[in-house]
């Protein structure tokens, strides 16, 4: 159940430190959020913008809020197998999955053609150059790195899910900040001072506030696009090492994300930085982290959470303090038996559970914004 800060913030984490509600305050006051700001069981700190916030606002948005991965978001679909048509190993899907699917920094595939998906995008507002559109062509369909992941689960009756996590990549990358940097850049002429730079906003009717809404809302097309290519290929993996298989269903959807919605009486933007939209029916997937459950929902929408929900399990450490305090040697005792990147693993300390919030705490502090359909475990993990 939420917890009332302020008449300009709710909460409904259990679990939350005082400078994430100080950040969310700073946000909550600016003089167009409209009604109050939601943060989610997982929120915690961000750059400008708290992650697991619900950001609802009239007249202007903050790109910073929305932030430099835009659509970045989960996909996840139930296939006909079950455990029992899975061989006792899944190593030999590791450089199929790595073959197909390429991951890290400015990561992308060595030889691509212009994918049709991506071509059926057309163009962003920003006319790219020909690197960017190079860019965009090489890394459509790759994961890119940090907390993104590839995992294969099973579900409570054993059914086999392939689950992903992405975003837009480098050319979102590129749009976001492009965008933000002409927010501050309005803010400084306009003499406006905030108390913290990256709350820099663009005002509805301005042509840089289209500008802005036109890319963004191409940069979530192709995070989605990107995000349905790759959980194609991996499927079709999964499929060739097992000899059979076929898709049942899909869930395709942003937790980085802007769009205009009816709340309380009001056309408002509703900004979703780390929350999903969690209207009544919406399906929606949530990852806890490596090594814990995934969860598959559905929404009830709550109307005073703007319908929406926590988007993963939320860090309760930062990556320097992870790589600080853990160890290689913890990341693999609790990856367990499951098929990992575990030749990796001092690389990958960060993305430890023990730097997540729990899941099932985050999943217990929502019981009001969504139901859970299915609860998966992981038996394949591949990291960005």
């Amino acid at each position: 159940m939420p917890i009332v800060i302020s008449p300009k913030l709710v909460s409904w984490a259990s679990d939350i430190e005082f400078p994430t509600i100080e950040q969310a305050a700073r946000i909550a006051a600016l003089p167009f959020v409209e009604g109050h700001v939601a943060l989610m069981p997982d929120a915690h700190l961000g750059l400008g913008a708290t992650v697991g916030s619900v950001i609802p606002t009239r007249g202007a948005v903050i790109p910073a809020a929305v932030g430099v991965d835009i659509g970045c978001g989960m996909v996840a679909t139930r296939t006909s197998l079950t455990a029992a048509d899975l061989p006792d190993t899944l190593d030999t899907l590791m450089p199929l999955v790595e073959q197909a699917i390429p991951a890290g920094v400015g990561k992308g595939h060595d030889d691509p053609a212009v994918d049709a998906g991506l071509a059926a995008l057309g163009q962003p507002h920003t006319d790219l150059s020909i690197a960017q559109k190079n860019t965009a062509a090489r890394q459509f369909g790759t994961l890119g790195s940090g907390n993104h992941f590839v995992e294969v689960c099973l579900d409570e009756q054993d059914q086999v899910w392939t689950v992903l996590h992405s975003g837009s990549r480098g050319i979102g990358n590129q749009l976001a900040t492009k965008h933000i940097t002409e927010a501050k850049r309005l803010m400084e002429r306009s003499e406006i001072v905030l108390e913290d730079p990256d709350l820099a906003y663009l005002v509805q009717g301005d042509p840089e506030f289209g500008a802005y809404i036109a890319d963004m809302l191409w940069a979530q097309s192709y995070a989605l696009g990107s995000r349905a290519r790759m959980d194609q290929v991996l499927s079709e993996a999964l499929f060739k090492i097992v000899g059979t298989g076929h898709r049942i269903r899909t869930i395709n959807s942003h937790h980085n994300f802007t769009q205009q919605e009816h709340h309380h009486g009001h056309d408002l933007w509703i900004t979703r930085k780390g929350a999903v939209k969690a209207e009544r029916g919406d399906e929606g997937v949530i990852p806890g982290s490596m090594g814990t459950s995934t969860y598959i929902v559905r929404g009830l929408g709550n109307s005073a959470a703007y319908n929406s929900c926590a988007h993963g399990a939320g860090r309760r450490m930062s990556r320097k303090q992870a790589r600080r305090t853990l160890t290689a040697e913890s990341l693999t005792a609790a990856m367990g038996s499951r098929t990992w990147n575990a030749d990796r693993a001092a690389a990958l300390v960060d993305e430890h559970p023990q730097a997540y919030k729990p899941i099932d705490q985050v999943m217990a502090d929502q019981q009001d914004l969504v139901e859970v359909q299915h609860t998966l475990r992981q038996i394949f993990n591949y990291k960005g």
